[in-house]
């Protein structure tokens, strides 16, 4: 049986390809799932990627990750990494190593993007790598499960 690891994104990661790809890249929240889903197979886990405007939805979904006892969850938390305390606990409150990933790099960007409440609760941080930072962390999730054995 795979493994589960699910990829998480916050707000209006739906909307990139389009929204300052300048900033975000070209690649749509579809291309990064469908390269993930073909790295996972080759991986052997099976990738459930989701995405909500909601913060409630994120912090259910952890605690779904928590239920199914997921290997990983690699989460994109969007603007709520820089405003929720509520996304940290759940974090804090499940046994799944959550992995942080950003499109950009936050600490060359705005001053309010600087400040992360999920990376002192996360198990490591990818950022600045655009949508390769998501294979990154599939692989790193990866590589936390042969290290399991």
């Amino acid at each position: 049986m795979a493994a589960l690891v699910m990829v998480l994104n916050g707000p209006n990661l739906n909307l990139l390809g389009t929204r300052e790809p300048e900033v975000y890249g070209a690649a749509t929240l579809d291309d990064i799932a469908a390269a993930l889903v073909n790295q996972g197979k080759a991986l052997e886990i099976e990738v459930d990627l989701r995405q909500s405007n909601h913060e409630g939805h994120l912090i259910d979904w952890l605690h779904e990750a928590g239920g199914r006892g997921a290997l990983a969850v690699i989460l994109n938390a969007g603007a709520y990494t820089h405003t929720s305390i509520a996304l940290r606990d759940a974090i804090k409150a499940i046994a799944v190593p959550v992995i942080e990933v950003h499109l950009s790099n936050p600490a060359a960007r705005e001053q309010f993007r600087h400040r992360s409440h999920v990376s002192p609760v996360a198990a490591g941080v990818i950022q600045g790598f655009g949508a390769h930072g998501y294979a990154l962390a599939l692989d790193a999730a990866a590589r936390m499960r042969q290290s399991d054995r």
